[in-house]
């Protein structure tokens, strides 16, 4: 085959129809009128700027041009012609470089590039590669407006993308790229820091220290900061921060050690540039132990200074870390409360609780130990150790304190967000609390992953990916966040994608016995029962809490007839609730709906809805209900609980 391949340089320009899938699902007849009406469109504009379509693969195409200027002027046509109705959401991506090509296809790192670029695209935007660039730049017809650096998948060097500025091409947002992308070259991680004191217990201190840097860079705006759980998944190892900055799809990465002795502090830190392993700047900070906060400060300004000489960031005129109190021993306490609160276990949390109480005892005007406090309570509700009624006051009381003393701390917001949300169901008290969060902090990962199950509960699906996206980029590791995002996946009904989230999931923690779960839910969607019970059954097994996939696995028994093992599953549901005293009633809606027993399901979900059960905000995004958002009573239902609109 070697003598029939065809080797050229040639700009190359993919295209793809965004959510064709979908609308496949929901209008075949529909979807292929637009698809054949994008490809009008295109063979049209490609004949008058002299390129060639080598390929089309259902909703998109692959073009070469001779000429990079033919291909950007063929592009800008496309998509204004294509903004005319009916509108067809259009991605193109184009990139200058080296392909092959012969009867099997056609391939080659050029191709790869131009493909993974118009990925990163958006509806009615044109990105072009820094090589497609150096092209036009002489054109002053031809306008870009820089993007930034981003990495991408199975391309060796990070590349800088340009978006094409034209007369209704729209204009991607640089933060939307970051989290498709996951890298920019204006990314950092902070490792913890090392505990060099003599004392063992002074961990806490150490690791305070690393979270309240993280938590000063997130506010500089620009700057991508991976958020506290990623980075402390490498705490201990001994590994190459180069490849530790390449999972992390960070550019560099800040590590430290502190030692504390008697009233004295020594912090030092450095910097190191992952491409190269290079380390570029470090610092050793001796002070008062008084100082701690401004040593913060220092750190965190010094990071932001040298990242805004090389590239975009908003330097904030403020400090990034506020002295909160001048209490040493309070602040410490804060610190241990932190360090037991970031091990998420409940035995832990409940430590935490403790040294925040005590915390306040020492310092009443002191906010993080009560947004500490609101944070803890918040967990154990949503853990299920304690009841939500009891949990989601005790937070309330919290987070209104800590933003009374402090309404700068991003955290107390999101925590009273996710009260009026679970638990009020007060839908404009908790967008204004997530707005404020946001506001404060806009880099943090746990803004974004709460505000993405508020648009989800509302049943914004395609917010509610981007938000979550944004906050997995930030967050890679986080098992629960990598959960969370295959869900949204789920609930948008994007399958495959749910199962390759839930797969990378189980990579991280194959006994999360959540993603397991998830897992079996699309495979049942999908229609591959058998194995689907076989994952459910196991789960059964080995879950803390098996009835939870009691309901799934009794709606694939429906499917294959086995109606006798699903009366099992019942009356085990409501033996284990009598013997127990605690609420399954959402469960054994979602049976009866996978049962198709219209009647049992609304008698179950009247009783979820008088006990205000969390899980009923999600009730117009469940894939298990789907059949049933039509009906009257289904609709009644989602009034009352505010999910209308």
């Amino acid at each position: 085959m070697i003598e029939n391949q065809i080797r050229l340089l040639a700009a190359i320009m993919f295209t793809d129809i965004v959510g064709y899938t979908l609308l496949m699902q929901e209008n075949e007849k529909s979807a292929k009128e637009l698809r054949d009406r994008h490809r009008r469109v295109l063979e049209k504009c490609v004949l008058l700027h002299k390129g060639s379509i080598l390929q089309y693969y259902g909703d998109g195409t692959l073009t070469i041009f001779g000429s990079v200027i033919e291909a950007v002027k063929c592009a800008i046509s496309i998509q204004k012609e294509l903004q005319k109705e009916p509108k067809i959401p259009l991605r193109i991506g184009i990139h200058a470089g080296d392909i092959v090509y012969d009867d099997d296809g056609v391939y080659g790192d050029g191709v790869n590039i131009a493909s993974r670029i118009q990925s990163l695209s958006v509806p009615g935007g044109i990105l072009i590669s820094d090589k497609v660039n150096d092209e036009i730049r002489n054109h002053e017809e031809l306008d870009v407006i820089l993007m930034g650096e981003f990495r991408l998948k199975n391309v060796k060097r990070p590349l800088e993308i340009y978006a094409i500025k034209s007369e209704g091409i729209v204009i991607p947002d640089s933060k939307e790229l970051e989290s498709k992308a996951g890298f920019s070259s204006r990314s950092i991680a902070v490792l913890p820091f090392l505990n060099m004191s003599t004392d063992i217990e002074n961990e806490y201190f150490s690791d305070g220290i690393t979270e309240e840097i993280i938590n000063a860079l997130t506010k500089v705006e620009g700057l991508k900061v991976t958020s506290r759980t990623s980075s402390f998944a490498f705490k201990g190892k001994n590994l190459d921060i180069r490849q530790i900055g390449n999972q992390l799809n960070v550019s560099t990465v800040l590590e430290g050690s502190v030692r504390k002795f008697g009233n004295k502090v020594r912090v030092t830190a450095q910097l190191i540039n992952i491409a190269d392993g290079y380390h570029f700047w470090s610092e050793v900070y001796d002070r008062n132990l008084e100082d701690i906060f401004q040593i913060q400060d220092e750190i965190s300004r010094h990071i932001a200074e040298r990242f805004k000489a090389k590239t975009n960031v908003d330097l904030p005129g403020k400090p990034l870390v506020k002295a909160y109190t001048k209490n040493i021993d309070a602040y410490n306490l804060y610190l241990k409360g932190l360090f037991y609160f970031g091990k998420w276990t409940p035995e832990n949390i409940q430590k935490g609780i403790s040294l925040f109480e005590e915390a306040i005892e020492k310092e009443p005007y002191f906010a993080l130990p009560y947004s500490g406090l609101a944070n803890c309570y918040v967990v154990l509700s949503a853990t299920g150790v304690m009841t939500p009624a009891e949990a989601y006051s005790k937070a309330q009381e919290a987070a209104l304190k800590a933003i009374a003393l402090d309404e700068n701390i991003a955290e107390s917001h999101i925590s009273l967000a996710l009260v009026r949300m679970f638990n009020e169901w007060e839908w404009e008290g908790a967008l204004s609390s997530f707005e404020r969060a946001m506001e404060i902090n806009f880099g943090s990962s746990v803004v974004h992953q709460a505000y993405s199950l508020y648009l989800m509960a509302k049943g914004d699906l395609e917010e509610s990916i981007k938000e979550m996206e944004l906050a997995y980029s930030l967050d890679p590791l986080s098992i629960i966040l990598n959960n969370e995002l295959g869900e949204v996946y789920l609930y948008a009904e994007r399958h495959d994608d749910a199962l390759k989230q839930f797969e990378k999931t189980l990579e991280l923690d194959p006994n999360f016995w959540a993603a397991r779960l998830n897992f079996a839910k699309v495979l049942l969607i999908k229609g591959e029962t058998h194995k689907s019970i076989d994952i459910l059954k196991e789960v059964r097994r080995s879950a803390n809490d098996g009835i939870k996939c009691l309901p799934f696995l009794a709606c694939a028994y429906t499917q294959i007839g086995k109606m006798e093992e699903v009366q099992k599953l019942i009356e085990e549901i409501l033996n284990y609730k009598k013997e127990n005293d605690v609420s399954y009633n959402l469960e054994l809606a979602t049976l009866y709906a996978g049962t198709d027993n219209a009647e049992r399901m609304y008698l179950y979900l009247e009783e979820a809805y008088k006990e205000k059960i969390g899980g009923m905000i999600f009730l117009k995004v469940f894939p298990i209900f789907k059949k049933f958002r039509n009906d009257p009573r289904f609709l009644n239902l989602l009034t009352k609980i505010g999910l209308d609109k």
